[in-house]
């Protein structure tokens, strides 16, 4: 079968949008043949800096013929009726449609519409322009003299020509020549921009890969990346180093070059003072470079790799030593900044009130730090005040649930204040990411306790569900309440996380908070704990969520009368990442409904439920109990349907058989015992309490007709049967349990 080969070359494409582009350019292109009705067998995207290519092998030279038949109205239907299926049908008089007989419906029009089969060339001419005029780029361009014209074509960087070849893997392929805005498809591309600039004629996928490599391009994206990792690898061990892989770097240099080549340069030893975060930083974000380290040890060398997108006559000399002269000045300014962040501010006298909010010391460089980012009233957010009211929050909230972590009540009380305070320094201004890092090394570096300047650094912690969760109680407390401010203030603001919309990563928080309450073991509250941190919020925030709320504040407003409405929103917002969180873990999402209930505001408590309800329900008498108490919960569901009449309690003088005086004896043991467990939140003594009611159950089905003729004993072994229901619900609600 003939396969189709598209390139659209163009200036350099922004590494980032590489892959994505060349993704959805292969899925435009095949759903738009196939919904023209078309098939292939496969098909591969491919891409470097200046070009978007695509290979569909296996591609049907012809759509098939159609016939649709269209089932329209009576032929007695009114004439509005019969006109609309005659213009939907695009029929022009009813003498064109058939009439087909049903001996119960009667007789109906039906319209009998054939579509011939269309050449491959045909569609993709016709798809292929509205594809590229409507590209999915982040952003894009217009040039040139058509640029001013309305409607004039905008791609990410100026588009320079097209490839369209289709035909037989073995014959002569032919050129599709489609046009959009003055550029028609061709069989002609080019090569490196430099090495080799003349124009390639090619005819089908292999040769134009092959001819690309020749000239100079190597059209895998994969194939560059393991390239430049191997010769990255092999040249850092042949100067006795070790490379610093980086994922994200490699994935952005590959779309850098079209034929890597690979050099190590070299700065300064005097250097390598500086932090190894802060060079590794440099170094990647303004020369897009890797670093090294000496085999086995942790600091790094004075050795980078680079990669040219140029094979140089010299081996390379000039490019190294270009790169080198730009490592060297942003070092330099890398080496400026970390000196001036452990020295004195110069304003100090203006930052006396500013230190006297914190307990600040001021001989300290990071409480100077702090102490600014009050004085400046660096905004936090518009709606939620400035960083220090922010830090003073955090405070405040932390000396709560430092109550609850147990951490060292004047250890987190500094950690909070400091928490923020790297934010005023040259380092992070620089390099955003390195925020909590930057502060917890100059912490240490003035003497802070480590508990102090772990917290700095964790309290940001976890970022993603792969990022580790801070173990040190003071880190805990801290991030805890870092998180919990940042929620409940955006949900007091009204700005919530919408769809696939979360500006301010709140999603993000909340799983970071189930990730410590779980993986770190700590009992809370949400809700006290967050009307805790709803009442810390200043005035000015009531303001923007409800004016005559805010007035009311000003006036001495009492807790007493104030409701909290968001408070509710948010805990089931808890819920959902719960869920998240236990279903990546492996739990079943039916257990964790039939234990997770809309108030539950103890989330460790809710995961071991789920964890013993897991160990409970896959065991024989586990699987034999949910049976029996899904049989008795669905009859009693049904009965209450209908309104039967169902006794208060249970009455043991109308317990006739003894398989029903046993399932009585039963639930009671059970419950008490189930009861004392789960107040002692013991879940799996308390599903071994109720493991001893399957036998009874299962007797009673057996032996007991719960819809007895006499009304009486009818109503008490409905009780019983909700009795059933009582005793698993201290556990769990076995009705949304399926199996």
């Amino acid at each position: 079968m003939p396969n189709l080969l598209l390139e659209l070359r163009s200036e350099e494409i922004p590494a980032r949008m590489q892959r994505k582009a060349a993704g959805d350019l292969k899925k435009l292109v095949t759903d738009a043949l196939v919904e023209a009705g078309l098939s292939y067998e496969g098909a591969r995207e491919y891409w470097t800096p200046r070009r978007l290519a695509l290979d569909i092998h296996g591609l049907a030279a012809r759509s098939a013929d159609v016939r649709e038949e269209r089932k329209g109205p009576r032929t007695d239907a009114n004439e509005k009726a019969i006109e609309g299926f005659l213009r939907g049908a695009g029929l022009s008089s009813v003498s064109e449609a058939q009439v087909v007989s049903d001996p119960k419906k009667g007789d109906f029009y039906v319209a009998v519409i054939s579509k011939p089969g269309r050449a491959t060339e045909e569609i993709v001419t016709d798809i292929m322009p509205g594809i590229i005029r409507d590209f999915p780029w982040p952003k894009s361009m217009r040039w040139g003299k058509a640029s001013s014209k309305p409607g004039a074509l905008r791609w990410v960087r100026p588009l320079q020509s097209i490839v369209c070849t289709f035909g037989p893997e073995h014959e002569e392929t032919t050129v599709i020549p489609f046009e959009i805005d003055g550029i028609t498809a061709s069989n002609i591309t080019y090569g490196h921009r430099f090495h080799a600039p003349e124009a390639i004629t090619v005819r089908r996928f292999d040769d134009y890969a092959a001819n690309l490599e020749k000239a100079k391009v190597i059209l895998d994206a994969e194939r560059r990346k393991d390239i430049i990792l191997h010769d990255a690898r092999d040249i850092a061990f042949a100067n006795g180093l070790g490379l610093v892989e980086d994922e994200g770097l490699l994935e952005e240099v590959s779309g850098l070059v079209e034929w890597p080549q690979v050099l190590m340069g070299s700065f300064e030893e005097d250097y390598l003072s500086i932090p190894s975060e802060i060079i590794r930083l440099t170094i990647k974000t303004n020369q897009k470079c890797f670093v090294t380290r000496p085999q086995g040890g942790e600091t790094l060398s004075n050795k980078f790799i680079l990669v040219s997108n140029i094979q140089a006559s010299d081996g390379g000399k000039e490019i190294v030593h270009g790169n080198g002269k730009v490592v060297r000045a942003r070092l330099s300014d890398a080496l400026h900044f970390w000196k001036r962040d452990q020295g004195n501010l110069p304003d100090l006298e203006t930052l006396t009130t500013s230190a006297a909010k914190f307990a600040l010391d001021l001989n300290k460089p990071l409480d100077q730090r702090m102490a600014k980012l009050d004085a400046l009233d660096v905004t936090f957010h518009a709606k939620l005040g400035t960083q220090g009211a922010r830090v003073a929050r955090i405070q405040a909230l932390a000396k709560e649930l430092a109550k609850i972590t147990g951490a060292d009540a004047v250890l987190v009380d500094r950690a909070a204040v400091l928490a923020k305070a790297d934010l005023r320094t040259e380092a992070v201004g620089e390099f955003p990411e390195l925020q909590g890092l930057m502060g917890r090394k100059y912490a240490v570096l003035q003497g802070e306790n480590a508990s102090v300047a772990a917290a700095i650094e964790d309290h940001y912690k976890p970022q993603g569900p792969s990022d580790r969760v801070p173990e040190d109680r003071v880190a805990i407390t801290i991030a805890l309440a870092d998180k919990l401010d940042t929620l409940i203030g955006f949900w007091a603001i009204d700005e919530k996380p919408t769809g696939s919309k979360d500006p301010f990563a709140l999603r993000r928080a909340a799983l970071g908070v189930v990730r410590i309450l779980l993986e770190r073991g700590v009992r809370l509250s949400l809700l006290k704990i967050s009307e805790t941190a709803y009442w810390a919020l200043d005035y000015d925030v009531f303001s923007f969520m409800d004016p005559e709320l805010a007035m009311a504040w000003g006036n001495d407003y009492t807790r007493d009368n104030f409701v909290m409405p968001s408070i509710s929103g948010l805990l089931a917002f808890f819920h959902d990442r719960l869920k998240v969180y236990l279903r990546d873990q492996g739990a079943r999402h039916d257990l964790i409904d039939a234990v997770l209930t809309s108030d539950a505001d103890d989330l460790l408590m809710v995961a071991r439920r789920v964890e013993a309800l897991t160990a409970f329900i896959t065991s024989e008498d586990g699987k034999n109990l949910l049976a029996g108490t899904k049989r008795a919960t669905q009859l009693l569901a049904a009965e209450e349907k209908k309104g039967t009449v169902i006794a208060d309690g249970v009455s043991q003088a109308l317990l006739t058989l003894d398989a029903e005086k046993e399932l009585f004896a039963a639930i009671s043991s059970a419950s008490k015992d189930a009861s004392d467990a789960v107040a002692g939140e013991d879940f799996r003594s308390a599903m071994e309490a109720l493991s001893k009611l399957r036998g009874p159950v299962d007797r009673f089905f057996e032996d007991v007709l719960v819809n007895d003729e006499d009304a009486a004993i009818r109503a008490n072994r409905l009780s019983l049967l909700r009795l059933i229901r009582e005793a698993t619900g201290t556990v769990a609600d076995f009705s949304k349990i399926s199996g």
